[in-house]
């Protein structure tokens, strides 16, 4: 019989729920311990799972002693966790977004990194799934090939994420400074930041307006318009909201040779015949424009199964010591400086330098939180889990 790798999860909310769907299925976990702060909902899940329920994380990491543990707690516990893990030897799997700011991201890099002294095989990865989505994957094979060319623009419109108000009432921690230390863009947008990053890296200049419960009754932001800057010369806009139906994800990516356009599931790519970054000096037409070629790419609209590819990615990495992470630790604080960089900017009313003082935003963050006078309704049940798979496959 295989080994099978010992793994706890840290977080039994509607994200933890997803995560408890498919471990005990898997073939190479065995799933040794859940943990939620509230304990009928530990115990409720350990009687499903057939495993041993902790309401503290420190004493599941003590008694269960788990190999590796996936983090599904609110974001702002992510790097206690992740930290006390690392010290003992334990392998992290941690949701997203990796952190509410880039210290805390910074912090969990490194100690990581130290720990990897004491443990050279230590694992550190994130649950960004949505880099496993096909029509993601085929954009970035076509990027990495170069068939665009020189990048020049791209334009994020991506307005699926609808959320309504009995939403935000669901959780006393949900949509505030304190509880979690923003909006859309720690909550809903962190695939879709992680995504530009993955794609495009991270911008040099950020200047942008996030609107602060303009739809909603929350004090932190649920529209968020972004224009970015790369040192390339690209630019790039984003433009997202939770208050938006129907929504619409329309993806633009613009290049000497073409365009690609991914929008309703279909990935286009409207392919030039010549430069058009050439054509602009050489042509003596001058309204002429470059002959393209419209190109319907097949790519698969399957975007289930993506948790478990991503913990088995995972665990294999640990197991067997080959294959590679879909996301790694490290990779997770670009997300977060965009966030955090399209917030500040917002603040400041400012165009924003990247990379930005990072202590000023987290100082920011906690005057927010200091001063708040926000009272949060919490709708009656609202701890009951529900179905997150209409949050997937946006």
């Amino acid at each position: 019989m295989s080994k099978k790798l010992k793994v706890a999860l840290v977080g039994l909310g509607n994200i933890g729920k997803t995560h408890v769907n498919y471990l005990p299925k898997m073939n190479t976990v065995e799933l040794v311990a859940v943990c939620d702060v509230v304990k009928e909902k530990a115990e409720q899940y350990a009687a499903i799972c057939g495993t041993a329920a902790f309401t503290d994380f420190r004493e599941m990491f003590d008694h269960a002693k788990p190999e590796a543990v996936i983090i599904a707690v609110p974001h702002y516990d992510h790097p206690t966790i992740a930290i006390e893990a690392f010290e003992r030897g334990i392998h992290v799997l941690c949701e997203k977004p990796i952190s509410v700011h880039v210290n805390d991201a910074a912090r969990m890099i490194e100690a990581h990194e130290q720990a990897k002294l004491t443990y050279p095989k230590l694992t550190f990865g994130l649950m960004f799934q949505e880099r496993t989505y096909p029509h993601y994957r085929k954009i970035k094979d076509i990027l990495d090939g170069g068939e665009l060319g020189r990048l020049t623009r791209v334009t994020w419109i991506n307005t699926t994420m609808f959320r309504s108000q009995t939403y935000y009432d669901s959780g006393d921690w949900r949509a505030t400074w304190a509880g979690e230390g923003g909006g859309i863009l720690v909550n809903q947008c962190p695939h879709t930041l992680d995504m530009y990053q993955w794609l495009f890296g991270v911008p040099v200049k950020i200047s942008a307006h996030a609107h602060i419960g303009k739809y909603h009754d929350i004090e932190v932001e649920d529209e968020v318009t972004a224009y970015f800057e790369h040192e390339n010369g690209m630019v790039g806009h984003l433009i997202v909201t939770t208050a938006e139906s129907p929504g619409t994800n329309r993806f633009e990516i613009v290049g000497e040779n073409g365009k690609l356009v991914y929008e309703d599931g279909k990935l286009m790519f409207y392919r030039n015949r010549s430069s058009m970054l050439s054509f602009i000096k050489e042509t003596k037409n001058s309204f002429g424009r470059v002959e393209n070629w419209p190109t319907n790419i097949p790519v698969s609209s399957d975007t289930n199964g993506a948790h478990p590819i991503v913990a088995e990615k995972f665990v294999n990495a640990i197991l067997q010591e080959t294959g590679d992470l879909i996301a790694h630790g490290r990779e997770g604080i670009n997300s977060v400086i965009i966030a955090n960089g399209i917030m500040l900017s917002s603040f400041k009313q400012a165009v924003l330098a990247v990379p930005f003082d990072a202590d000023e935003y987290e100082a920011k963050l906690q005057e927010l939180i200091q001063t708040s006078k926000y009272v949060k309704k919490t709708a009656a049940n609202s701890q009951g889990q529900e179905d997150m798979s209409a949050s997937f496959g946006r």
